[in-house]
């Protein structure tokens, strides 16, 4: 191994172990949560480099150096800033052979980030790490370690190896479910450098591991510990006082952590970026109030399911106290919220770009019309199974928020045709969830199928129209959905579980995807979701079809006003019986919305 003061050989071929780095492919890109988003915190790359580890040539040999390759005069910032645009990586690998100075920094790069996708790849990576005599310190390159992709495999022993990389920023062990507290502790004992830490799904992880992150990771910026179910405050509240430059923490199904580790977070880490407590059943109003209050910075906050939550929560913020940087909000069945702290909401955080109301429901028009004030600044609204809201709300939503991407009213059943056309009118408008409307009909499919009037006069006009989840939607025909298919070139999802015209029809059936297997058998007979080229596959089938696959006796799809159809009650009522599902069954529809309602967060600006 390389020490200070001792020279590099030159770089061969078929000796060099920096190919133990394997060739990077287009999928490989950092996919931790802490560089999910927008990366603020500052690379180290080149930070303290070889050059700084091994002995410069002396003045009179730099300067036959630079008569010899002018190149060499670049600063090893720019040839590394050169060397990141190189792919793939035996581009790199060619680079170590033209001089000593290119192969320090081209080794720099290949190691940064030691790709360990399959065993035979960490197998070569651990090796080259354990090495005696390589031409490099591997263990002292490597920065980024993720470990996800063999998350079956790995275990305690595997990550030994690792254990003398001390300079490791992002450690990513998602899903290794065999690693314990010894393997994990291993490689954080001396991890100084850590900056981020992900270690959600581990399940065996306890108390002991976020007290070794609190001694040995003072500069942590994220941790992600989702589904560490044995973790309390007694460690979190360790990792609160001890990392006081977090940013992002997530603590799904935490649930043994209480009110006195967040209050700990907001309390000593104001630079609190993002926070998740999605089922942190144990967390209170008095944590909410406490992290927006003294967090100036946070721009996402996400307490779904978190069922103590009342208005309170917000109704004690402090009066005319603006929290500018919040973009994101998530308080997916927080019950017991009302219209009064939507109100709230909207008033003290105005940028407000995401928000999710999902199963709040005791909020009805008067929060909807609260929201409206947020304008050109929402971009994603959820409000499924808010079974109070009405058209006015909803057309008030729209021509007061005419930039929405993505909007969700699953099980608003109060909604009609009138809604659903006025959301046609978003010019922006990506993705729509529309499961268990059971009063819209074919009327508003054919005013989503149209582009919008300012894109009508372009050459060649569609609609933009990705996602669109209409099951149990049992007023929809087979040529409602084919002019969709037709006027929607951009669709890639499309759900129609429980559509009459879809139920047991097994030439139109046959492109969907598989049904998930925890259905249970009646559920996967019924499901009916197209995606990707499912889509395409059904728009050339029904493109091709005879006129005899139109046949629509049975359907319930009536030209006539709505209003006078006086028999749609008692017919969708008997539709949803015959599937077998109720107003109140609500897991099926949630696989039917659940890709589109993933957060579909906007970078700001």
């Amino acid at each position: 191994m390389v020490r200070p003061g001792t020279d590099i050989r030159e770089v061969s071929t078929t000796t060099s172990s920096s190919s133990s780095s394997p060739e990077r492919t287009a999928y490989e890109e950092d996919t931790d949560f802490f560089t999910a988003t927008r990366n603020d915190s500052q690379s180290s790359l080149g930070a303290l480099s070889l050059r700084d580890m091994i002995m410069s040539p002396t003045p009179e040999e730099q300067e036959r150096l630079y008569r010899l390759c002018p190149v060499s005069r670049l600063p090893p910032e720019l040839l590394i800033a050169v060397f990141a645009r190189l792919s793939p990586s035996s581009d790199l690998r060619s680079c170590m052979l033209v001089s000593k100075t290119w192969a320090r920094n081209s080794a720099e790069m290949l190691w940064h980030r030691p790709l360990c996708n399959n065993w035979q790849n960490l197998t070569n990576v651990t090796h080259s790490i354990q090495k005696p005599d390589g031409y490099f310190p591997y263990n002292i390159l490597v920065r980024r370690l993720n470990l996800s992709n063999l998350n079956e495999q790995i275990n305690d022993g595997s990550v030994q190896p690792f254990i003398q990389c001390k300079r490791i920023e992002r450690l990513t062990l998602t899903g290794c479910k065999k690693l314990t507290d010894l393997g994990v502790c291993s490689l954080i004992q001396g991890s100084r450098s850590l900056l981020a830490l992900d270690i959600s799904g581990l399940d065996a992880i306890t108390d002991h591991t976020l007290k070794a992150v609190s001694e040995n990771c003072g500069r942590l910026q994220g941790l992600n510990i989702t589904d560490c179910s044995k973790v309390t405050d007694e460690s979190l509240v360790a990792v609160a006082e001890n990392c006081h430059f977090l940013k992002r923490l997530k603590l799904n199904n935490c649930t043994l952590i209480t009110d006195e580790s967040i209050l700990s977070v907001a309390q000593h880490c104001p630079s609190m970026l993002e926070i998740d407590l999605h089922q942190c059943k144990q967390v209170s109003n008095a944590s909410i109030t406490a992290l927006v209050r003294q967090g100036h910075q946070l721009r996402e906050l996400r307490v779904g399911h978190c069922h103590n939550l009342t208005d309170h929560a917000f109704l004690d913020l402090p009066k005319n106290m603006l929290f500018d940087s919040l973009r994101i909000l998530d308080l997916t069945a927080c019950q017991h919220l009302r219209d009064e702290a939507v109100e709230k909401i909207i008033e003290s955080s105005p940028r407000l770009r995401n928000l999710v109301l999902a199963k709040c429901k005791e909020i009805t028009d008067r929060a909807v019309l609260a929201i409206t004030k947020l304008g050109k600044n929402l971009h994603y609204i959820h409000l499924g199974h808010c079974l109070q809201i009405t058209d006015t709300a909803v057309v008030q939503l729209v021509k007061m928020c005419n930039r929405i991407r993505y909007i969700d009213l699953a099980c608003c059943q109060r909604l009609t045709d009138t809604s659903v056309k006025q959301l046609a009118t978003l010019p922006k408008l990506r993705r729509i969830g529309l499961v268990k409307c059971t009063a819209i009909t074919d009327r508003s499919i054919l005013a989503l199928a149209k582009a919008h009037p300012d894109q009508r006069q372009k050459p060649g006009a569609t609609s933009l129209l990705e996602r669109v989840h209409l099951s149990y939607c049992v007023n929809l025909t087979l040529q409602g959905i084919h002019a969709l298919l037709n006027q929607c070139p951009k669709l890639t999802h499309l759900s129609l579980t429980g559509v009459q015209a879809f139920y047991d029809q097994r030439n139109l059936t046959a492109f969907c995807r598989e049904a998930p297997q925890e259905f249970t058998e009646h559920q996967r007979t019924v499901f009916c979701v197209f995606s990707g080229e499912g889509v395409n596959r059904l728009r050339t089938y029904l493109n091709e079809a005879p006129e005899s696959t139109y046949d629509t006796e049975g359907t319930m799809y009536d030209d006539r006003d709505p209003d006078v159809d006086t028999d749609a009650d008692g017919q969708v009522t008997g539709l949803m019986n015959a599937t077998g599902i109720n107003d109140d069954d609500e897991d099926m529809d949630e696989v039917d919305i659940g890709e589109g309602s993933q957060y579909g967060g906007e970078g700001e600006g």
